[in-house]
């Protein structure tokens, strides 16, 4: 199985990085991959070096296309905050973009299986996490700022607690909890940020 002549590469970091989301960095072999990029091992580790660094690339390459698309989605609307904010938890955990469901999300799978042991690949989870945290921010400010959310609201515990009940929500849709009881959770967690400045606490 030589490389093919109009081989192209992005198409092929693509591909891995569908099968290293599906599968994870451990349970994904070179023969894997080569049988998904049409490549042999040699030509594989011509191309991307290594295992690693191929995973590396996938990584950068989901960041730069799922995770953006995720954080325009976030980004402050002339919609009502709560209404933003609800919209975008429930779209992350119903895989709106191949209908696969059980997959998660592809940094936070990377992060519960490979944790802080790989310096490289948490430089890059922790980056992704604090665009997110970001977006939380923008958008809650934004909302404050409307009068959407009460003066007194804590922007940066607000973004820990959405933060932390999105990472949440995402391990539990690859787990295949069910839609309903996560729509519960993201209600609630909804509901904590609190009236608006203008409604009776």
């Amino acid at each position: 199985m030589a490389r093919p002549r109009q081989f192209d590469e992005k198409n092929a970091v693509n591909s891995a990085t569908e099968l290293f989301w599906q599968r994870g960095y451990h349970a994904t072999s070179v023969r894997d991959l080569g049988d998904k990029l049409g490549l042999t091992p040699s030509s594989l580790y011509r191309t991307f070096t290594d295992k690693h660094t191929l995973f590396l690339r996938a990584l950068d390459h989901y960041r730069a296309t799922e995770s953006v698309q995720a954080r325009q989605r976030l980004e402050a609307s002339d919609r009502p905050v709560r209404e933003v904010l609800r919209e975008w938890m429930l779209w992350l955990v119903t895989c709106p973009s191949d209908g696969q469901s059980g997959r998660g999300c592809f940094v936070v799978n990377t992060t519960t299986e490979l944790g802080i042991t790989d310096e490289l690949v948490r430089q890059r989870t922790e980056a992704a996490f604090e665009v997110t945290r970001q977006a939380l921010r923008s958008t809650l400010a934004e909302g404050r700022d409307r009068g959407e959310l009460s003066d007194g609201l804590n922007i940066d515990d607000a973004v820990e607690l959405l933060f932390t009940t999105v990472l949440g929500l995402q391990v539990r849709e690859r787990a295949g909890h069910d839609l309903d009881r996560l729509t519960t959770a993201i209600d609630l967690a909804i509901r904590t940020l609190g009236p608006t400045s203008t409604e009776p606490r």
